[in-house]
């Protein structure tokens, strides 16, 4: 019985408030539209009359009564613009619209109640669902009621003239706008930071960052790339000074006590780089360095650029693989250092092809890197700034490629020894560059020079710099990593064991070492004086002395100088137990 009540009063309800034909709702139709029988002659005559003063193309005025949602009449009367009148009749429409879907709605839900009282449920359910439909009702009622109501696209009433209440109770306008623009600037002057909206609140974490970028960085990258350079430097010394004196000790040794003794690991491994490096250097020595220096030369900018970058990217590749290939050979001649008689032979025949693909590899590289100097020094001679082009877009071309990458931990300790390993490189192509200004150069050059030595260097450093401090800045890495990094690398230059392969600068300086001395040897030839052969000969080997003299010294300084620094480092590290400069 209370469920039948409820619909009833629900139906009730729907006949007397929300039916679409409410008699407030029903055109007057006796102004807009008379009946023949109720028109009188003087409307008729008006009407003609009306009718020959309008134009064929512009629409007859009529009178029409708009009934809104609240019952009050709107007239609007010789109306010219046919648009005006549908728009009223299509919010007229839309009104009685959702009336008619709210009936619908609710017509549903009655018979759905009638079911469940036939079925037999229970009238908490119903009652329920009646609440649901009434709250529905009541949300469409104010939707619809909360727009204002217009006419002639302006506002009905007076009350809805209101603009601030108006802008404050529209949904689509959700937040306080005020409509003074001296107000907007007033408040956008007292707002404190003009750009609030498109940046955020820092801390002392990003102020840290910042100074990291600016500087802790750069002091730690350029320092570990420094060193990174002079252990490069003392390994290219220790080739063409402490291996070629260690092997001349060994065949002395060997042909003094003429006795079969079988060679340790590093003796076999000094012959093997001494026979790779003259194979290199003879190889080079028979290569005309003018034919490959006037090819390059009659190239244009954008060519010398494209150039210049493939031979970078074949130099990394062969660096990369001259280090397997030289960890390979040593690995045989530490293994045939150890072998049993019967197993020497097989030994020795890896041995011999590991050495036969190390002089391969190191001819080629030796190669890359000549005809690399030879670029450099031709962009240096030329007059048309084609040096400075090919440091801006080989530099640039290199922070394009490495600072919006992802790079971990082990990936930037390879890029920091990759920099260092290329630093070496552009100090062997400026060597060339020198040696071939000293042969063939006229006038004071020696200023021109080095200016262009100083911006190679200056925009090398530049580079690096940039690049390694905003792959720290994009990849989290803290100036400290480049500590530890460096850290690693002293240990390396005192022989201390770590943990991995991947930790320490693998460097092979064969192919500079053959370059370097294939461009040197006719400076010192041109060098000698002109007399007989004995006397020349005597002269070479003098200068030889003199060379290898200086040699000498410079590893003794460069090598001791290392080691001082690395054991001063690794204690220092040890005492603090963190890694700052």
């Amino acid at each position: 019985m209370r469920l039948k009540s409820k619909e009833k009063q629900l139906s009730f309800e729907i006949l007397s408030s929300t039916s679409p034909f409410n008699s407030d709702d029903i055109i007057d139709r006796a102004n807009s539209d008379p009946l023949p029988h109720t028109t009188n002659k003087s409307n008729r005559r008006k009407r003609k009359s009306k009718r020959k003063k309008s134009t064929p193309n512009s629409s007859s005025p009529r009178e029409i009564n708009t009934i809104f949602e609240n019952g009050d009449h709107f007239d609007i009367r010789d109306l010219d613009d046919q648009s005006m009148i549908s728009h009223s009749y299509y919010q007229t429409c839309t009104i009685c619209e959702v009336r008619e879907e709210r009936l619908s709605t609710i017509c549903q839900v009655s018979q759905e109640l009638r079911q469940r009282n036939v079925g037999g449920s229970n009238g908490d359910g119903g009652d329920d669902l009646v609440s649901e439909v009434m709250k529905q009702e009541v949300e469409v009622e104010v939707e619809v009621n909360s727009r204002p109501n217009l006419s002639n696209g302006k506002l009905e009433n007076a009350n809805s003239l209101d603009w601030k209440r108006f802008m404050a109770e529209d949904p689509n306008y959700p937040f306080h706008v005020e409509n003074s623009p001296l107000k907007f600037l007033v408040e956008e002057l007292d707002s404190g930071n003009a750009l609030r909206s498109t940046t955020t609140l820092g801390n002392e974490k990003e102020r840290e960052r910042v100074y990291d970028t600016i500087f802790r960085l750069p002091w730690r990258c350029e320092l570990l790339i420094d060193v990174g350079f002079f252990v490069c430097l003392n390994s290219f010394l220790s080739l063409l000074t402490i291996i070629p004196t260690r092997a001349l000790v060994t065949l002395w040794r060997f042909f003094t006590k003429r006795q079969p003794k079988t060679h340790s690991a590093a003796e076999l491994s000094d012959f093997g780089c001494l026979l790779v490096l003259f194979g290199g250097i003879t190889l080079l020595g028979r290569t005309d360095i003018s034919l490959i220096y006037h090819m390059i030369r009659g190239q244009g900018i954008i060519k010398l650029y494209v150039f210049y970058n493939v031979l970078e990217i074949f130099d990394k590749l062969w660096q990369s693989f001259g280090g397997d290939v030289f960890q390979t050979l040593f690995n045989s001649a530490e293994r045939l250092a150890c072998s049993s008689p019967e197993s020497s032979r097989y030994w020795l025949e890896r041995y011999l092809i590991d050495l036969v693909l190390a002089a391969v590899a190191s001819i080629v590289h030796s190669f890359i890197l000549l005809v690399q100097a030879v670029t450099l020094s031709t962009c240096i001679v030329a007059h048309n700034n084609a040096l400075l082009a090919l440091l801006v877009s080989n530099n640039f071309a290199e922070i394009k490629s490495n600072v919006f990458k992802r790079f971990s931990k082990d990936n930037v300790h390879s890029i920091v020894y990759s920099d260092s390993i290329e630093r070496f490189h552009i100090t062997a192509f400026l060597i060339f560059v020198l040696a071939q200004n000293i042969q063939e150069a006229e006038g004071p050059w020696f200023r021109n020079f080095l200016s262009n030595a100083f911006l190679v260097y200056f925009s090398e450093i530049a580079i690096d710099v940039i690049k390694h401090s905003f792959i720290a800045k994009f990849n989290d890495i803290k100036p400290i990593v480049y500590s530890e990094f460096l850290e690693e690398l002293c240990k390396q230059t005192m022989n201390i064991q770590t943990e991995g392969a991947k930790k320490m600068l693998t460097f092979v300086p064969l192919a500079p070492a053959c370059v370097v001395t294939r461009v040197l040897t006719p400076v010192f030839t041109a060098r000698l004086p002109c007399s007989p052969l004995p006397w020349r000969l005597f002269w070479m080997i003098c200068l030889t002395m003199i060379t290898y003299v200086m040699l000498v010294s410079l590893k003794v300084m460069v090598g001791m100088g290392l080691q001082k620094h690395a054991a001063w480092y690794i204690k220092r590290c040890q005492r603090r137990k963190l890694h700052s400069d």
